[in-house]
């Protein structure tokens, strides 16, 4: 995983985490990679995933058992969604309409890419 300098490590590996979640590599209730696991995937220090795992347990997205793992709650997939629709709300679409605005782009002409976007994922079976 390459990490941007614009955003804390903590909350891009949340980034891919909610990613993974909402693809359904990891679905409810899965055990999800240790904290050691995912720091030797990410290449990063063990304390940024506790960083991030904490966080992700704070937006109850991912639940600790002690002793057994880490598992995706159980409105784990739901929550996650949530988030990762607020924080694309608040930060990405702003400068997006700003950016619409500046270029006169019109929402006829995004809806059509949406819909060629959505159709040419379905076929590949693949979102993002």
């Amino acid at each position: 995983m390459e990490f941007r300098e614009v955003q804390p490590i903590y909350l891009q590996i949340v980034d891919f985490v909610c990613e993974r979640i909402l693809k359904g590599a990891w679905g409810q209730e899965d055990r999800i990679p240790s904290v050691r696991e995912l720091a030797i995937q990410l290449e990063v220090n063990p304390n940024t995933v506790m960083r991030t795992y904490e966080f992700l347990q704070q937006k109850e997205i991912v639940l600790n058992q002690r002793g057994v793992g880490i598992f995706v709650g159980r409105d784990g997939i739901k929550n996650a969604a949530a988030y990762k629709r607020a924080e694309f709300l608040q930060k990405d679409v702003p400068a997006f309409f700003r950016n619409m605005t500046l270029l006169n782009i019109e929402v006829g002409e995004l809806e059509t890419m949406l819909k060629k976007y959505k159709k040419t994922k379905t076929k590949s079976n693949e979102y993002i």
